[in-house]
């Protein structure tokens, strides 16, 4: 067995789902085994980090009977709530544990081996922080080729050129109004349309009830073919799919995790977010996918066609930096 074989690598997985895909594409990215390590809270995990540091305080008792020895090599974390988790794996390895958070960890900044943030969260520049274009995520060429081989025959009926609709909707701050979904599905309508194309559309949990049947009433009067599946529906999920084959993907820019995974697909991206739909983190992140060339603004006179562009990839960039941190001698 080689040194590559014995690394033991560890992702802690708590109940946040997008944090959760962030650091297992960086997991998957390095191409070896790890093992996923659910986490669970209690109450005391809403401490601020400074108060919690390197501690088991705010685990519950079921994930702590699953932190034991022997200690990863490497533990890869997302989100604020796992920083302290990390940190005391790598006291209890006694500094042995390297240790990669994703998104700002919230205190202890210099107690981990690397922080990888995204760019338009405008952390501070230190030794151990590096920066990326968008989240990691999970969506690489491998996964689109399969996912295109399994979604072909279900969209066999629906002619090309295909627009793929990625719906999400109201966050904590902002609101997804319903004029906002009549504009939206009206220019994907109007787009499909012109290319003598068909429509692919998918609504979020957060896309709300009125817009799921504003949506669904404007799809239905299009008189153009299209495959519409909402957040409730019992069928398989057809997000990746969708992604996979289509020749344009039109994404609402509420979600930081729904705009990189279209910037990943081969399809040209347009990224609509009007006033009141993202914040400035959010625009940040737009603005620097359309400066990338991985995706362009959805405005009302933009031309709507297919274009190519690089493939969104930063859970790469992360994933080689944790190889070199694995390959470096422990301090």
């Amino acid at each position: 067995m080689t040194d590559d074989d014995a690394r033991l690598i560890w992702v802690l997985a708590d109940d946040r789902a997008g944090n959760v895909n962030q650091a297992i594409g960086v997991a998957e990215a390095l191409a070896q085994p790890f093992k996923r390590v659910d986490i669970g809270y209690t109450n005391l995990a809403r401490l601020p980090n400074v108060i919690r540091r390197a501690s088991l305080l705010g685990v519950d008792t079921g994930s702590r009977a699953r932190l034991v020895a022997p200690w990863p090599d490497l533990v890869i974390a997302a989100g604020r709530r796992t920083a302290p988790i990390a940190r005391w794996i790598k006291k209890q390895s006694n500094g042995h544990t390297r240790i990669c958070q994703i998104m700002r960890p919230d205190g202890g900044e210099g107690a981990f081996d690397l922080i990888a943030v995204p760019a338009h969260d405008r952390m501070p520049a230190r030794d151990n922080v590096v920066e990326i274009p968008g989240a990691p995520h999970r969506v690489t060429e491998t996964r689109l080729l399969i996912e295109a081989d399994l979604w072909r025959p279900h969209f066999k009926g629906l002619p090309s050129p295909r627009v793929a609709l990625i719906i999400g909707g109201s966050t904590k701050s902002t609101v997804f109004t319903a004029d906002m979904a009549r504009e939206l599905v009206g220019r994907a309508i109007e787009a499909t349309g012109a290319i003598d194309g068909s429509l692919l559309v998918t609504t979020s949990r957060r896309t709300g009830p009125e817009n799921e049947e504003i949506i669904a009433e404007m799809l239905g009067n299009s008189g153009l073919a299209y495959h519409l599946h909402d957040w409730s529906s019992k069928a398989e999920n057809p997000y990746f799919g969708y992604l996979a084959l289509a020749d344009i993907i039109l994404v609402t820019g509420d979600s930081v995790s729904m705009c990189c995974e279209a910037a990943a697909a081969p399809g040209g991206v347009y990224i609509y977010a009007p006033d009141g739909i993202a914040g400035p983190r959010h625009q940040r992140l737009h603005q620097s996918l359309y400066d990338g060339g991985y995706a362009r603004p959805l405005l009302p006179n933009t031309e709507i066609v297919p274009f190519r562009h690089p493939s969104l990839q930063p859970a790469r960039t992360v994933a080689q930096r944790c190889l070199e941190l694995l390959s470096a001698p422990v301090s």
